[in-house]
């Protein structure tokens, strides 16, 4: 049989005093606001059997730090953040910072930067980083992961796809569609985990299913297309038994460019990231083979959803604690393509 639920339970739970947890369930005042919002979600996640006050809150202010946002994803995703800004309530409100680059110093400045509630942030896995997100934690100001996660870090959650699924599902379309020969990839660098996990899907899928398939080399083109295209031929010298080119990244120009020269005996098989306006063009023009997309939309929404449901809106409901993302990879061929291309 459960045990009943007291004040002194969730008293522990939001690191108050008992006497706290009672002036704020019984509403007789002299708490402060954050610590008000920590006790009744304390007491709505405890199940407490009581009728629980509604929260008093000033505006919650997000902030979306989105760098490079040159490059089509980032793009794509200020875009949707802004679509949704909108239909937020005027308790929240939604501000975007753009970076020029996405070095682990400029990410950390960006975090601690402001008197944000919360923040929401695509960043690669490095102790500043991890370090500026523990700082945030300890006052209370939550981090939402978005498109590559920090999994060892104090973030709240993780709002994304799962990326080893997407690895492993371009390797097993590489092996239908391939002849026997080498694979090359390209990818930002390895330190993004949404990278990583992608390369290690890869990997296992091609040792698992495509024993026809080596893996050639991996190059690290910062999603830079002159950089991308510039070391891919260089790779495509010196593999030309390539057959297939899997880019985990957004350098997707440069991995046309580089088809393009044809240095390698026939075009080989080439699986990318994203629908974009460069992608949606390629795959018509039977450029690219397919494009995995990690429905920047629904990353989006899912962020303000559990932003929404942390801060004690009682109207978000649709992801409650621990907030495991289940957002999906859409795959896009050239018979599948919405008639236009994202904004």
């Amino acid at each position: 049989m459960t045990s009943r639920i007291t004040l002194s339970d969730v008293a522990a739970r939001a690191g108050v005093g008992s006497a706290t947890v009672d002036r704020v369930i019984n509403e007789r005042g002299n708490v402060s606001e954050e610590v008000s919002r920590r006790v009744l979600k304390a007491a709505r996640e405890l199940g407490l059997k009581r009728i629980l006050p509604s929260p008093h809150r000033s505006i919650v202010r997000l902030n979306v730090i989105l760098a490079r946002p040159e490059l089509p994803l980032i793009h794509r995703m200020g875009f949707e953040f802004r679509r949704l800004a909108p239909r937020m309530q005027h308790s929240i409100t939604i501000h975007r910072t753009f970076l020029k680059d996405e070095e682990p110093a400029t990410i950390a400045a960006a975090l601690k930067r402001g008197s944000y509630d919360a923040v929401i942030v695509y960043a690669q896995d490095h102790p500043l980083i991890q370090a500026a997100i523990a700082d945030l934690a300890k006052e209370h100001r939550p981090v939402v992961t978005m498109i590559s996660d920090l999994p060892g870090s104090d973030r709240l959650s993780y709002a994304g796809t799962d990326h080893y699924k997407a690895g492993r599902s371009a390797g097993y379309f590489l092996g239908l569609m391939s002849t026997p020969g080498k694979v090359v990839v390209l990818c930002n660098h390895l330190g993004f985990q949404s990278h990583f996990e992608r390369v290690r899907g890869l990997k296992d899928q091609l040792a698992d299913g495509a024993p026809q398939l080596s893996l050639a080399q991996i190059v690290e083109g910062s999603d830079d297309p002159v950089r991308s295209e510039i070391r891919l031929k260089e790779a495509f010298r010196q593999h030309p038994e390539t057959v297939a080119v899997y880019n985990v990244g957004a350098g997707n120009r440069g991995v046309v460019a580089a088809l393009k020269a044809q240095l390698l005996p026939r075009r080989p098989i080439f699986i990318g990231h994203e629908l974009t306006a460069y992608t949606h063009a390629y795959l018509k023009e039977g450029l690219m083979t397919l494009t995995i997309d990690q429905s920047p939309e629904l990353q989006a929404q899912f962020a303000l959803d559990v932003l929404m449901n942390h801060f004690g809106f009682e109207e978000a409901t649709r992801v409650v604690p621990p907030y495991v993302s289940t957002v999906p990879i859409v795959l896009y061929g050239p018979q599948n393509l919405p008639e236009h291309p994202p904004e």
